[in-house]
């Protein structure tokens, strides 16, 4: 009696394909085995060893039109079973019909939503004037950088001719929808203090310790600041504020020895109304406050800033937000407050939005017991269709 959509759904999620080791393997084969079946046109790019991207591809009946892309990514972050209700990949569905594994919320649920929504087009014997591309990638949960960052770069995407782009969001507990149409720039600095040695019995001057207290100080100053900025103030979301976390914090060799280096790494995501250029001077007088023979370096800095137009004017929002007009479906305009594959394909000048049609439900992503119910499953079909019948029926724009 179950939907076959819901079915399909929970095979998928039974695929192991969690960090460190996820099963890619097998989950190239299971979508391209649907797609397949369903007459859509498959293509694998290895963008480098064991990572394969797969495309899957309903043509459209004017292919010299900008495309429609549709991405999710494969993979799921690690879990922590004992904190599960249901074994994490086993797709149990309770008495209410709610879907319990990793990745029913991030990001299988709508990798599957995009396919049934063809599946229900096709059947329906639509067919569009622009193609519709859908791309399975592997590492967005590590970053991207053996995915969608390298096939950005790839004679294969540029292939794809991309005009508008579809990727992730995150749930809502509300009755609204979530739509990101850009994301936060994520830094990733560790800072070193260099300070002068010594016997841990005495007072020694000038110490690395004392040298980083002052950096401690000043980045965890202005974390709260900008906490208490979210807090004061209700119109403003995470993705709108600059949120700092220090993540790391090494140094020393005995406990009686005064070290020479100590350093502190720090965890920040700036979002696209800051001065990149200013801020990265306000870390500098941060350091130089602190003393001298303190330095810092990246190890992550995204300088990329790109937004996705939200203006009635432009003809992709036009068409996404007159089918969520026409459905009744109340949207909350949002900088993603983390980061998705959206940051590349917007860093390689294409608009992307991030949604993932899931209201009524708690955000679970990355936590446990992470679930989806089958009626809001369902429903992210249903608006998947009218979406990509609108997107896929833009008239040719002035440069096509």
């Amino acid at each position: 009696s179950e939907n076959s959509s819901v079915t399909l759904f929970r095979e998928y999620l039974r695929i192991d394909t969690v960090h460190p080791k996820p099963d890619y393997d097998a989950a190239v084969r299971f979508l391209e085995c649907v797609g397949t079946d369903m007459g859509l046109a498959c293509q694998k790019v290895e963008v480098c060893q064991g990572r394969v991207v797969l495309i899957l591809t309903w043509q459209g009946t004017n292919p010299r039109l900008r495309s429609i892309l549709l991405n999710s990514h494969t993979d799921v972050v690690p879990v922590f079973e004992e904190h599960w209700t249901y074994p994490p990949f086993e797709a149990v569905k309770d008495s209410q019909g709610n879907i319990y594994a990793r990745g029913a919320q991030d990001m299988k649920c709508v990798s599957i939503q995009y396919l049934e929504a063809i599946r229900r087009l096709k059947a329906e014997g639509k067919s569009f004037a622009r193609t519709i591309h859908l791309t399975f990638v592997p590492d967005e949960e590590v970053g991207g950088h053996k995915g969608m960052e390298m096939f950005v770069q790839r004679p294969e995407f540029k292939a794809l001719n991309v005009g508008f782009a579809m990727d992730e969001g995150l749930a809502s507990p509300s009755d609204t929808f979530s739509v990101f149409y850009g994301e936060r720039s994520p830094w990733w600095i560790k800072v070193k203090c260099m300070g002068s040695p010594g016997h841990g019995s005495r007072f020694i001057s000038n110490t690395a310790a004392e040298k980083m207290h002052k950096v401690i100080n000043s980045f965890l100053a202005f974390r709260e600041s900008e906490k208490q900025r979210l807090k004061s103030d209700s119109s403003l979301t995470l993705g709108d504020v600059t949120s700092l976390n220090m993540t790391m914090l090494e140094g020393g060799v005995s406990f009686n020895v005064v070290p020479s280096e100590m350093a502190a790494s720090f965890d920040i995501r700036i979002p696209p109304t800051v001065d990149l250029k200013a801020f990265e001077e306000q870390v500098a007088t941060w350091c130089r406050g602190a003393g001298d023979g303190v330095t810092y370096e990246f190890h992550q800095k995204c300088m990329d800033q790109h937004i996705t137009s939200t203006d009635e004017s432009d003809p992709w929002w036009k068409a996404f937000s007159g089918v969520c007009r026409d459905m009744k479906l109340q949207l909350k305009l949002e900088i993603f407050p983390a980061a998705t594959d959206s940051r590349y394909i917007r860093a390689v000048r294409h608009p992307a939005i991030g949604f993932s049609p899931m209201n009524r439900t708690p955000v679970l992503l990355h936590d446990h017991n992470e679930f989806l119910n089958e009626q809001v499953f369902l429903r992210g079909i249903e608006i998947y269709a009218r979406l990509l019948t609108a997107l896929a029926s833009v008239p040719p724009l002035p440069a096509e």
